[in-house]
């Protein structure tokens, strides 16, 4: 048998390895039985849990746009509304020129949709309206998610069903050749009044469609919000790409046969780098909810996590010094220069099982968890603190996504974050708990900011002590004298 030099490499690392393994409960070198270095696990640190309202948030510069109507009988109702800024169909701001005599043949809003919905897509009869703002969206300076924009009178509704994965075939119109029957991306399409697109584009001077800012402080922009049947839920559009739109079909006088008439298909794109996109959600809280908001709250046994900057909980750690200040108790084995390693430390999270109207408003499939600074500010845990690349370096300590963990366990039905530098940091001092929080998050990007991405909830189990259950800390630690 032939072995390569990789071979003997990895058959020498192999057997140092095996030859180290000790048992896990114990680190260091051969010591006595005095001086040896003990692992233990301690699984009833108190953790308290309060809900809270979440913070507003900008509506601007999201992977992806909230928009719908739900009702969960448990947290009440949510809504997410878009305003949208329209451009002008060309790049380089040359004047668009409708030609001769144009009549509007029909317009349609175009929203793509993103692979991401919440709560019913199958029975929920959505109702949706398209309105035009009263103000100039591209000169607000702020775009909070509670802000909720002025309008005019409705130029388009939409009724029905949604299909937020299902392509759909639209007829398009080809410069001098037959219409074509082409299938395009996932997208709700909402048509829009003759009258309004005739008076307030067509029939524009060449000065207001010649420069964004004159087009957008005349036609201002749109403003599309909903309702629904049944429990409804929140769906999400795309608007990083070029699907977003305003499509016009007119017809207008063929240039060489004047008694001839040209249909022509023009965009007016919608998109956040075109100009301003945002998001606004609203929600109207069962009692439940609200007591659970006021200054006093009733005593529960769960606490509730919302996503569209919804609710948020506040978690502590009020004995975490008593630990060790018992662990230098005599009785304990300690001394005045006890020290603690945690080897790990684990925040575990279980769902509540017994609560009522679930379907289809299932578990948040991701949560947050983050800490204040001293000034307030949201930031990073150490153990997630992977810093910007060419801005901040981060924690050493930090995990990947994966390790530092807060994914969903649908068999466990738990939630569990690996929180070993920031339990290590409390218990040395190094930090203090300014205040840290859980919060719903997309399953795709973590959200330190409130998020608007996602629109998922989740019901979650206060610690318990005896025996220890639903929030509860564990600490994986070592004993050093």
């Amino acid at each position: 048998m032939k072995f390569t030099k990789q071979d003997l490499l990895t058959m020498l690392i192999g057997l140092f390895l095996f030859a180290s393994c000790k048992d896990s409960n114990t680190i260091g070198l051969d010591l006595d039985d005095a001086s040896q270095i003990k692992g233990d696990l301690m699984d009833t640190t108190t953790v308290t849990s309060q809900t809270l309202r979440d913070d507003v948030t900008s509506g601007v510069s999201l992977a992806r746009y909230p928009f719908g109507f739900m009702t969960d009988g448990v947290f009440g109702t949510s809504s997410a509304s878009i305003a949208m800024a329209v451009a002008l169909p060309n790049a380089d701001y040359s004047t668009y020129k409708f030609g001769t005599n144009p009549v509007i043949d029909s317009a349609v809003l175009v929203l793509p949709y993103t692979s991401q919905v919440y709560g019913d897509t199958t029975t929920s009869v959505y109702t949706v309206n398209v309105e035009q703002l009263t103000l100039d969206l591209s000169k607000e300076k702020t775009y909070q998610s509670d802000k909720n924009w002025p309008v005019d009178a409705t130029v388009g509704t939409f009724s029905g069903k949604i299909r937020p994965t299902t392509k759909t075939s639209i007829t398009t119109v080809v410069k001098g050749g037959p219409d074509t029957l082409v299938k395009v991306v996932p997208q709700m399409r909402i048509k829009l009044t003759n009258a309004f697109i005739q008076t307030n584009i067509l029939n524009k001077d060449s000065l207001t469609l010649s420069k964004p800012n004159n087009f957008f402080k005349s036609f201002k922009g749109l403003k599309v919000s909903a309702t629904a049947s049944n429990k409804g839920g929140i769906m999400f559009f795309n608007f990083a790409g070029t699907d977003g739109k305003l499509e016009i079909y007119y017809k207008k006088q063929n240039a060489t046969t004047p008694t001839a008439k040209d249909t022509v298909a023009v965009s007016f794109p919608i998109g956040a780098g075109l100009g301003p996109v945002t998001a606004t959600v609203n929600h109207g809280y069962t009692q439940v909810i609200l007591d659970q908001l006021g200054a006093n709250p009733p005593a529960t046994d769960v606490t509730y996590l919302q996503a569209l900057a919804g609710l948020k909980n506040k978690i502590s750690f009020p004995y975490l010094k008593n630990f060790i200040a018992d662990l230098k108790k005599p009785a304990n084995g300690g001394s005045p220069n006890t020290k603690v390693i945690v080897n790990k430390a684990e925040l575990v999270i279980d769902l509540n099982n017994n609560t009522t109207d679930v379907v289809p408003f299932g578990a948040a499939q991701r949560l947050a968890l983050y800490r204040f600074d001293i000034a307030g500010q949201r930031v990073n845990v150490p153990d997630n603190d992977n810093g910007i690349q060419n801005v901040y370096a981060g924690d050493p300590r930090a995990l990947g996504e994966a390790l530092f963990g807060g994914y969903f366990d649908s068999v466990r039905n738990r939630y569990i974050f690996t929180i070993t530098a920031y339990i290590q940091d409390l218990l040395d001092g190094k930090t203090q708990d300014y205040g840290t929080f859980l919060a719903p998050s997309s399953l795709t990007e973590f959200n330190l900011s409130p998020s608007v991405t996602s629109a998922a909830r989740s019901i979650i189990n206060k610690h318990k002590k005896n025996p220890a259950s639903g929030l509860k800390l564990n600490i994986f630690y070592t004993q050093i004298n």
